[in-house]
């Protein structure tokens, strides 16, 4: 044998993977945004462990990202989830600087089943027992009474039917427009009435009502005043 010796390498691509099998601490799945809240989390909530304030409502017919599915499409009933961090799309409750849940102990379940290299666990509990504001608000009568009201009044499906008709100039454009800015006038005042009732609870508005309805009419392809300025 002659010549200098040779080290064979095997090429890049073909580098054979260890799959995972336990948490990294990477921090990906809480920097993409807070889980959606289940019943098996509701005595989490009633103890104080995950306050109501960080929490918010997508409400009925809102449009929403589906995981799962990979598409944007009504929700079929309440999720309420964790908010995430101000000016980012990161859980409330991940601490960046060490990476790691400031809730760990009492994560929802969601996260307890959540394993980003199996996700056939999290894909079975996905839509399965969401809790709604009725339940968590089981106690409080005149509470859950205005929610519904503010429900029916301003209902996704609704405004839904009346943007189309304005989207597509129909005939009775004018009236459809009427309604919903009838709508806009009354999410704005139950809000405002519940906050000087109880100046705590605008922590709470996002979680008793979902988001403000300024916020949410740029899903139906309409803008509101206050987005054209």
């Amino acid at each position: 044998m002659t010549g200098k010796p040779k080290i064979f390498s095997r090429p890049s691509d073909s580098v054979v993977s260890i799959p995972r099998s336990s948490c990294i601490r990477c921090g990906v799945c809480c920097k993409k945004g807070g889980p959606t809240i289940h019943t098996e989390d509701k005595k989490q909530i009633e103890e104080g462990k995950i306050p109501l304030k960080f929490l918010f409502t997508i409400r009925k017919h809102e449009p929403a990202f589906d995981n799962i599915q990979n598409l944007i499409a009504p929700a079929n009933t309440d999720i309420i989830k964790i908010k995430s961090k101000k000016d980012s799309s990161a859980c409330i409750f991940y601490d960046s600087s060490n990476a790691e849940c400031r809730i760990y102990a009492n994560r929802p379940i969601e996260c307890r089943e959540l394993k980003c290299w199996d996700t056939r666990e999290i894909s079975l509990l996905y839509d399965k027992n969401r809790i709604n504001r009725k339940t968590l608000l089981s106690g409080i009568k005149d509470l859950s009474d205005l929610i519904q009201d503010h429900q029916n009044r301003c209902s996704y499906k609704k405004i839904a039917e009346l943007a189309d008709m304005v989207k597509c100039n129909h005939i009775e454009k004018k009236d459809a427009l009427q309604k919903l800015n009838e709508m806009l006038r009354y999410d704005y005042s139950i809000r405002h009435l519940i906050v000087e009732k109880d100046k705590q609870a605008s922590e709470m508005l996002d979680f008793l009502f979902g988001r403000p309805l300024t916020a949410t009419m740029q899903l139906f392809g309409l803008k509101t005043k206050e987005d054209a300025k």
